[in-house]
């Protein structure tokens, strides 16, 4: 865009410089005058052709984006990086982001009156139709177990809050404290026991059968190692992270203070593009990391999408970058990349400018008053060559740029 507005008021510019060197060295110039008007005239023209002004950008987005792909960085659009360099505050997801997205089944706790082993089985056959990545983990932990699971009728998936279910006539409910309140039932039993594995940083998810409250159970996803480093090299870099989970309040703060990042939590999914909205409100420049179908609206809103290769096909077309691994720290090179790439094209503008600055006056013959010198049109030709080659040398420097 700068190289289109540039070159608005740029080609004019030179159009009518060509025709003012013709009509001072037709009137003033020595003989034969209209011979030497032509020539600087054509001279002025040749050098002030603006190919190096053409290239200077897309030259350096061609670069930048190669590099980008060595590191196993995707980048879907060249404006994504030519803002990322602006971000200033970093959303994330929780599962699948800052944790590994293989969560693991730690607990199964039957409240009174009912077998953990029953327990599990309703959950797993319940969440063997779930797309959740929680359910996954509870499904891997009812096979360690040898347990068989059983039909299910009537299946329903409450975005945000869980799953129910018919099960051996009885209607089974697994989700959060508010799906199993609403169908009557109540954890007041074990909100203690709850609250002790939201502190660990565990999932705990409710279970109800007819109406009754039947249990909790909780699942384990390891924060990635490579997130905490990520982490830590975006706050160096004075970047604001906050995470977006849906998890509950205690939960999040544990994998939070971790981090030592902002939080919000109980974030339904229909409800993270509105957290990016807010913060953008404030003069916010957002870039928005995630992984599920629920976080493309989010990844949409922010300035910049950024997706994990290693999650849903929605989320990495909603994304203008995709980190390939999974790795967060390919976010932090992703930034590097954004501001040697704009850098590059900054450079190569000035070249482009500084060869035309310098080169049009000597094509007008300003110098032959005093040193009798004129430009020869080949010349011109030679020297508008070389402000090209100077522009694509610079950015292929980009291929070796430190990330």
């Amino acid at each position: 865009r700068l190289a289109d507005r540039v070159a608005k008021s740029f080609v004019p510019a030179v159009l009518v410089s060509s025709a003012i060197t013709f009509a001072v060295w037709a009137i003033f110039g020595p003989q034969p005058h209209y011979a030497h008007a032509l020539v600087n005239a054509v001279a002025v023209l040749i050098i002030a052709c603006p190919c190096a002004l053409g290239l200077a950008t897309p030259m350096s987005i061609m670069v930048g984006t190669g590099r980008g792909a060595g590191e196993g960085i995707l980048i879907r659009n060249a404006e994504s990086l030519e803002i990322f360099e602006k971000v200033d505050t970093l959303v994330v997801d929780k599962t699948g982001t800052l944790t590994e997205g293989r969560p693991r089944l730690t607990e199964v706790i039957p409240a009174k009156g009912f077998d953990a082993t029953n327990l599990l089985q309703f959950v797993a056959s319940l969440e063997k139709a779930s797309e959740h990545p929680l359910a996954t983990a509870i499904l891997a932990g009812a096979s360690e177990r040898n347990i068989q699971l059983v039909p299910v009728a009537e299946f329903q998936s409450i975005t945000g809050k869980g799953v129910k279910g018919i099960l051996q006539g009885k209607r089974i409910a697994v989700g959060n404290a508010a799906l199993i309140e609403e169908l009557g039932a109540s954890a007041e039993t074990l909100k203690a026991r709850a609250e002790g594995l939201r502190e660990e940083g565990q999932t705990v998810m409710f279970v109800s059968s007819d109406g009754r409250f039947a249990g909790l159970i909780a699942v384990a996803d390891p924060v990635k190692e490579s997130a905490v480093q990520a982490i830590q090299q975006l706050k160096q870099a004075g970047i604001r992270v906050v995470m977006v989970t849906g998890d509950n309040h205690t939960t999040a703060a544990a994998v939070a203070r971790r981090l030592g990042i902002d939080f919000e939590a109980d974030v339904l999914p229909e409800k993270k593009a509105e957290v990016v909205k807010k913060l953008q409100s404030k003069g916010a420049v957002v870039a928005m990391a995630g992984d599920g179908v629920n976080d493309a609206p989010a990844l949409a809103q922010a300035q910049v999408g950024i997706a994990m290769g290693t999650g849903t096909d929605v989320a990495m077309e909603t994304g203008g970058i995709t980190l390939v691994k999974g790795d967060l720290r390919g976010i932090v090179k992703a930034r590097r990349l954004s501001q040697r790439t704009m850098r590059n094209i900054r450079q190569n503008l000035f070249f482009a400018f500084f060869y035309n600055a310098l080169g049009i006056p000597l094509a007008a013959g300003v110098l032959y008053p005093v040193f009798g010198l004129l430009l020869n049109p080949m010349i011109a030709a030679a020297a508008m060559s070389f402000s090209s080659i100077s522009v694509i040398a610079n950015a292929l420097r980009l291929r070796t740029a430190k990330l």
